[in-house]
């Protein structure tokens, strides 16, 4: 079965241009535990090692792929014993794809691990006096619950094992999908994803069969040709689709694939295309066309509008957005006479959702683009005691700045997954407001800042919440106080 198995890996080494050697095995390990990357943990010899595919409970050969002072690194080459928790995962593409690591896992199970690496962060990182960690808000939806996906074209798509060792010339490698974790160059077609609701799947696939009838070039990402790049879809609670098409150059096939996709969804509200002919696929620095339909999609929450363009950010899992802004609300306890200050505000939807509670919001984000979503966003609401400034954090908290706009009573804080620079850090200790609401999406980086916020501040509530099912990542709201 090794002999089998290590041919599949020499040939897909071979295919990677990587050299074929033997590769290190460990024998039967248990897997004791999971890492917050989803990776499997067994110990050799008093050596941690982090198995790829693996759950705790299970026991399985290992193939060795990186080795470290403290560690080892591998996947599974060959399960002797399944664990019990393990489920069926509902996509065929899971293993190759790295989108949703935890489909082979319950739900609950996934809820409580989360739980776990929020607990484990706070106190091995932060070692700060904690309140009792409230129950983790699980998600309503498992699957579905994305309003956005981003999906590449490439002219050489991965190979499944299968189709290698068949050893057959294979004439179509066009895909339309996502890139294989830490392969740049490779995409894997994707046939379905559970992420986001329908039509999202039809929209995709009818795509990529027009593309491939009618000859349109996919990308090559080495060689730099081809017509198709990227294709986006985004989708409110309404059922109102945006596609935004990425492509090298405008031309008449370019347009009759807008037409066809039109008349075929007529959901699709908003069709917009881009060119671009970089070396990188973002279109931050793109302008982005309308060919059909309305510049922008409309989410509703509570009684806000927000208006989504193709570059604006809004979070992904609308559901459990609201779930979590209502938590950061309720945390702040914000009296008609307070200065709020809401800290990397991206395009304002927390600072807009509390602003009517406030006698004035600041919100400060670096992006310019996202703080004239902001603006935009407070005109379209009348919401009028909302100021927004385009500036990195660091250079623009400063005492002469809580001057002119007022010293903060509560700061809301929403840092990158990276947490916040020690200058803002120093800044919020500085600023003595009564309140500090921590949201994060990396609980140890979170509790990193917390540990340094310690000497004036004490964490009084702590409430995790679910937004990406099947995966380990997990947001957590933090309150602090001010203390006596």
């Amino acid at each position: 079965m090794f002999l089998a198995q290590n041919a599949e890996i020499a040939a897909n080494f071979k295919l990677m241009g990587r050299k074929s050697s033997a590769p290190q095995i460990y024998e039967a390990l248990t897997i004791i535990d999971i890492a917050s990357e989803g990776m499997g943990i067994a110990k050799k010899e008093g050596m941690v090692v982090f198995v790829e595919g693996a759950v705790t409970g299970d026991v399985v050969d290992v193939q060795i792929t990186r080795k470290k002072s403290g560690f080892r690194q591998g996947r599974v080459l060959n399960f002797l014993t399944k664990s019990d928790i393990r489920i069926e995962p509902a996509c065929s593409h899971f293993g190759v794809c790295g989108g949703c690591k935890w489909q082979n896992l319950p739900y609950d199970f996934q809820v409580a691990h989360k739980f776990k690496q929020v607990s484990d962060a706070l106190k091995r990182i932060a070692k700060v006096e904690l309140p009792e960690i409230q129950p983790i808000l699980a998600a309503p939806d498992f699957f579905h619950y994305r309003n956005k996906m981003e999906y590449t074209f490439s002219a050489s798509r991965w190979l499944t094992n299968e189709e290698i060792a068949q050893n057959e010339q294979i004439d179509q490698r066009n895909a339309l999908g996502f890139h294989v974790p830490g392969r740049f160059d490779k995409v894997l077609a994707i046939d379905k994803c559970y992420l986001q609701a329908e039509p999202g799947n039809a929209i995709r696939d009818f795509v990529r069969d027009y593309a491939i009838q009618h000859e349109l070039s996919f990308f090559h990402l080495i060689e730099q040709t081809g017509l198709l790049r990227n294709l986006i879809l985004r989708n409110n609670q309404k059922g109102e689709w945006m596609l935004i098409l990425s492509v090298t150059e405008e031309n008449d096939a370019l347009f009759s694939l807008l037409n066809a996709i039109s008349e075929r969804f007529p959901e699709i509200t908003s069709l917009q295309f881009a060119i671009n002919n970089k070396r990188n696929d973002t279109l931050q620095d793109i302008p982005v066309q309308l060919f059909k339909g309305n510049a922008t999609l409309m989410e509703e929450m509570e009684d806000l509008t927000f208006s989504i363009r193709p570059k604006s950010f809004y979070q992904t899992n609308p559901k459990q957005a609201y779930r979590l802004y209502c938590v950061a609300r309720e945390m702040a306890n914000i009296q008609k006479t307070d200065i709020v200050y809401d800290l990397y505000t991206g395009t304002g939807t927390i600072a807009l959702f509390v602003a009517r509670l406030a006698a004035k919001v600041i919100g400060v984000e670096y992006v310019e683009d996202a703080v004239a979503d902001a603006r935009l966003n407070a005109t379209n609401n009348n919401i009028d005691n909302a100021t927004f400034f385009a500036a990195d954090m660091k250079d623009l908290l400063k005492p002469e700045f809580f001057n002119e706009h007022g010293q903060p009573d509560i700061i809301i804080t929403d840092p990158p997954r990276a947490g916040m620079h020690e200058d803002v850090v120093k800044c919020l200790l500085e600023s003595n407001a009564r309140k500090i609401v921590y949201v994060s999406c990396n609980a140890a980086t979170q509790a990193r800042d917390i540990a340094l916020l310690d000497v004036k501040y004490k964490v009084t509530a702590v409430q995790p919440v679910d937004m990406f099912p099947q995966t380990t990542h997990v947001e957590n709201v933090v309150c602090l106080e001010l203390k006596a």
